[in-house]
């Protein structure tokens, strides 16, 4: 029997899109002159802040961007602002790194008001270790550690709405429904696709309080859930359809493919860097979800519309 031939895609808003990756390499897409960079006296007792939130997050932003060390920011913030003809003062390293630990980072992705489709996965960013060239090579000469993110993402937009962050010793299941948290009340969400490591009471009874869909495969020695609980009987629905169907079929048949679209934001997440550059965890946190609203900002200046044309 001949091999079947690779499906060929096509997309169908190139020119858009070519645009669309131009506008993410202009700085216009993440500096406005007419930004509040200072804060105005607050009046209370103390030192008080000089720079605003605004301010601080832009330089932690072009730290991501271009992959700077904060000593670098400052320098490659002062000569931005010389070339805009503002006389800003820049904030030094020491405020950076001070301000970075309880930054409040706004994810700014856009709603839907057709209902959500999120798609959840995780992936690990180095925090501590060599390199994978000197590992391979010769071996690890200390052990390496790493920061686990969790992402949840929109099927349409492929904007990033939730984000949790800890150490790789905490499983995928328990983050489901933090990540459900973050996301608004009075926002739809429809569906929750997600791989076998989600097939928990937890997170089955987390997507159900939302009244969304369950797009979890049952593991492979899954069994049929006894005690009654929210969620329990579409699980066990999603069961008796793979043993008499199969999982392959249940899987078309219940668009579990779509997922394959967090795993894509995965590499580009780690495309902004392998590891974090961040000493403290909060930091981490901060650094990341930084990332993560640049991703953002990528995905509303345009993505492409691929079809399948064979």
């Amino acid at each position: 029997m001949p091999k079947p031939s690779k499906p060929k895609y096509r997309t169908t808003n190139w020119n858009a899109y070519n645009e669309a990756l131009k506008r993410r390499g202009s700085l216009e897409l993440w500096f406005d002159p007419g930004m509040a960079w200072l804060l105005a006296a607050c009046g209370k007792r103390g030192r008080p802040q000089r720079f605003s939130d605004r301010a601080i997050e832009f330089c932690l932003t072009m730290k991501v961007l271009f992959r700077l060390p904060l000593r670098q920011v400052t320098g490659f913030v002062a000569s931005l602002l010389k070339m805009a003809g503002l006389d800003w003062p820049v904030p030094d390293y020491t405020t950076l790194s001070r301000r970075q630990k309880k930054l409040q980072v706004s994810l700014d992705a856009r709603a839907c008001p057709d209902g959500l489709h999120l798609l959840v996965d995780s992936t690990g960013i180095k925090m501590v270790g060599e390199g994978e060239w000197k590992t391979r090579k010769h071996g690890a000469s200390y052990r390496r550690q790493w920061r686990k993110v969790h992402l949840g993402i929109d099927a349409r937009t492929l904007d990033i709405h939730a984000i949790e962050v800890n150490t790789n010793a905490v499983g995928d299941a328990p983050m489901l429904p933090k990540l459900l948290a973050q996301i608004p009340d009075d926002e739809t969400v429809v569906s929750v696709s997600g791989d076998g490591a989600y097939d928990t009471r937890k997170c089955h009874g987390a997507i159900a309080g939302r009244n969304a869909e369950a797009i979890i495969p049952v593991r492979r020695n899954g069994r049929s859930w006894t005690k009654e609980g929210p969620g329990v009987e579409a699980r066990n629905e999603a069961l008796r359809a793979t043993r008499r169907f199969g999982r392959a079929i249940w899987k078309n048949w219940s668009g579990y493919h779509r997922r394959s679209l967090v795993e894509t934001k995965m590499s580009c997440f780690k495309r902004l860097g392998q590891r974090v550059t961040a000493r403290t965890f909060d930091r981490q946190i901060n650094e990341l979800k930084i990332r993560a609203k640049v991703l953002n900002q990528f995905s509303k200046a345009g993505t492409p519309i691929t079809v399948r044309v064979k």
